[in-house]
C-alpha cells in the first residue's frame, strides 16, 4: 500500500533543555521530513504546558516555510475559540501570500491547556463560549473566500493581504462533534487517533463520510489520521525510547506539571500499573511501537480500519536524534 505520511509536530522541550533547542529541531525535522518525502508539515498550539514548545503555529509555520521549499506548512491546529476568525483570516492570508499553494490551516475547538490559560488567553474578556465554535468556523471560511453572506454585519470587511490562493482547510478533532460539524461544512478532516478515543475512531471517521456534505471548500471526504509513533531498529531501542512519553502522558491524565520530557532512565523507573497500561491502549496514547517491520504492518491495519493512506506521524521522545532516525525508518518502509 501506497501511503501519505505527514508530520504533526508539537516541539517537545527535553528535560534540561530549553524552548529554543526544541524549536531549532523542529526547523531541522521540517527540512529532514522534506528531503525524505513527507507531504505536510503541521504544527501543534499548546499553552502553558512546560514540555511543549509549540504555543504560536502562525508565527512558527513562517519560519518553517522560509526553511522548506516544497513540503505543505501548516497548522495542526489553531485553537479558533481563543481568537478572532477576522484576525485567523489575515494570519493565514499572510503565509497564503508568502508561500502560495503551500499552507494548511487546520482547526481546532479544544483549549490547548487547562481552563485558568484559557481564561488568562481571553483575559480581560470572558472566555469565548465553546458552542460559538461552529459559527467562528463558517465566519473564518467566509472570511477567507469574501463570501460572508450579505446580511452578516462584517460582510463587507476584506481581510488582508490579497491573494488569489486560499489555505487549504482542515478540522481536527477527536470525537464525534467535530466529524459531524466538518461533514456537515463539507471538509477535510483529521482524526487525533493518538489522543482520547482511539477505540471509536474508525466509527467516528465512518460517521463523517457517510454524512458528508460537498462543498466549495471539499468535493468528497477527506481524511487524514494522527497517530503516535516511535520506531527504532529494534523492538527494545524503541520501547525503551518510547517510555519517556508513555509517563508523560500518565502524568498528565493526572494533571501533574512536568517540567519536560524524562530521561528513558527516569521513565524506567516507574512501573506502570495494570490500570495506566490500559488507559494508554484505550486512548491511543501507548502508539504505534517498533521495529519498522512492526511499525509499518500496524499501520498498514490502522490504514484498513479507517479506510485512508494520509496519516499524520507525532514522534516525542527525550532523545532528538532518536526522533529524527525514527522519522527516517518511518520513510524508508513506507516511503520508499
Amino acid at each position: 500500500m501506497r501511503f501519505r505520511l505527514s508530520v504533526v509536530e508539537q516541539s517537545p522541550v527535553r528535560k534540561g533543555g530549553s524552548g529554543a533547542d526544541a524549536l531549532r529541531e523542529t526547523i531541522e525535522l521540517a527540512r529532514a521530513a522534506e528531503a525524505l518525502g513527507y507531504e505536510r508539515f503541521w504544527v501543534a498550539e499548546h499553552h502553558n504546558i512546560p514540555s511543549i514548545a509549540s504555543t504560536s503555529p502562525e508565527i512558527l509555520i513562517g519560519q518553517i516555510g522560509a526553511a522548506t521549499t516544497t513540503i505543505r506548512i501548516g497548522s495542526g491546529g489553531v485553537m479558533l475559540p481563543h481568537y478572532s476568525a477576522f484576525k485567523v483570516a489575515e494570519n493565514f492570508r499572510m503565509l497564503e501570500t508568502l508561500f502560495p499553494g503551500r499552507v494548511d490551516l487546520g482547526l481546532g475547538r479544544a483549549p490547548g491547556g487547562d481552563p485558568r490559560t484559557a481564561a488568562a488567553l481571553a483575559y480581560p474578556r470572558a472566555p469565548i463560549d465553546i458552542r460559538a465554535y461552529p459559527e467562528q468556523v463558517e465566519d473564518l471560511i467566509g472570511f477567507l473566500g469574501d463570501r460572508l453572506p450579505p446580511e452578516h454585519p462584517f460582510s463587507e470587511l476584506r481581510p488582508g493581504p490579497r491573494t488569489p490562493g486560499e489555505p487549504e482547510i482542515w478540522l481536527l478533532g477527536s470525537g464525534i462533534d467535530s466529524a459531524r460539524l466538518a461533514a456537515r461544512r463539507g471538509l477535510a478532516f483529521s482524526f487525533a487517533h493518538f489522543f482520547g478515543q482511539a477505540e471509536k475512531g474508525p466509527e467516528i471517521v465512518e460517521y463523517y463520510r457517510r454524512h458528508f456534505r460537498p462543498s466549495r471548500e471539499c468535493a468528497e471526504p477527506r481524511v487524514h489520521v494522527a497517530v503516535q509513533v516511535m520506531c527504532a531498529e529494534t523492538q527494545e531501542e524503541a520501547e525503551w525510547h518510547a517510555s519517556s512519553l508513555r509517563l508523560g502522558r500518565i502524568q498528565m491524565a493526572r494533571n501533574e506539571r512536568r517540567d519536560g520530557i524524562v530521561s528513558p532512565e527516569e521513565a524506567s523507573r516507574h512501573v506502570f500499573t495494570p490500570e495506566e497500561l490500559r488507559f494508554l491502549e484505550r486512548s491511543g496514547m501507548r502508539g504505534t511501537t517498533g521495529d519498522p517491520a512492526r511499525v509499518a504492518a500496524e499501520l498498514e491495519a490502522l490504514a484498513q480500519r479507517y479506510a485512508t493512506d494520509q496519516f499524520g506521524i507525532v514522534t516525542i521522545c527525550y532523545d532528538w536524534k532518536a526522533r529524527l532516525r525514527s522519522y527516517e525508518l518511518l520513510a524508508a518502509a513506507l516511503l520508499g
